[in-house]
């Protein structure tokens, strides 16, 4: 993306505007035709163009063997029928839990993520401040990119995303987001230990 953002500005200084949106697929096809014929965009810009090429392929590969791994294994695919979990978020999730009865509840998950938020008491006041990112990164990551695309994204009706919706409307995206990431490390790891898969009529846990 970094590459293909060089590209769009030095085409602006040479008066060419590209579209707004340019999938990344054809990114290559539709930029390359035009500078081929100009040989000082040519010099400045198809050494751009064959890096961010290989880099795109590469990521492709990357991609289609994660995607592989993930249909091979009966856990990832339990994972995957929760709304918003996509293959990368399933394997980030096994692979740093890596044992499930690490976790004697599965509420004790969000937490180790630090997906649960943290509080700030005096006196009589009790507000719940941001969560404390002290847990596992990537983990955080990808569940809080699930959760996004479970509300954003996922078309199908579930009673988690009427839940999280509900959630937006009161108390802002940002923190529906996070609380909903925080029921996805929840289900997830009830997935993992009872062998069941998700169901549409379920929102999950305490989370």
């Amino acid at each position: 993306m970094d590459l293909a953002n060089e590209a769009r500005g030095l085409l602006k200084v040479f008066g060419i505007r590209l579209p707004k949106t340019v999938k990344h697929g054809s990114f290559d096809n539709v930029v390359r035709p035009m500078i081929e014929m100009d040989d000082v965009l040519a010099h400045a810009l198809i050494p751009l163009l064959d890096a961010r090429l290989v880099l795109y392929q590469h990521y492709l590969e990357l991609d289609r063997r994660v995607k592989r791994a993930a249909t091979h294994d009966e856990v990832y695919m339990r994972f995957m029928t929760v709304p918003g979990v996509g293959p990368i978020a399933a394997l980030t999730f096994k692979a740093v839990v890596d044992d499930p009865t690490r976790f004697k509840r599965s509420r004790t998950v969000a937490e180790h993520f630090s997906l649960k938020p943290r509080r700030h008491q005096s006196g009589e006041r009790d507000n719940p401040g941001r969560i404390s990112k002290a847990g596992d990164q990537s983990v955080r990551a990808t569940l809080y990119a699930a959760a996004n695309a479970l509300l954003m994204r996922t078309m199908a009706g579930s009673q988690i995303k009427f839940w999280g919706m509900r959630l937006m409307r009161t108390k802002g995206r940002r923190r529906a987001v996070v609380t909903v990431a925080r029921k996805l490390a929840v289900l997830l790891h009830r997935k993992w230990i009872d062998g069941t898969a998700f169901r549409q009529d379920q929102v999950g846990g305490k989370a």
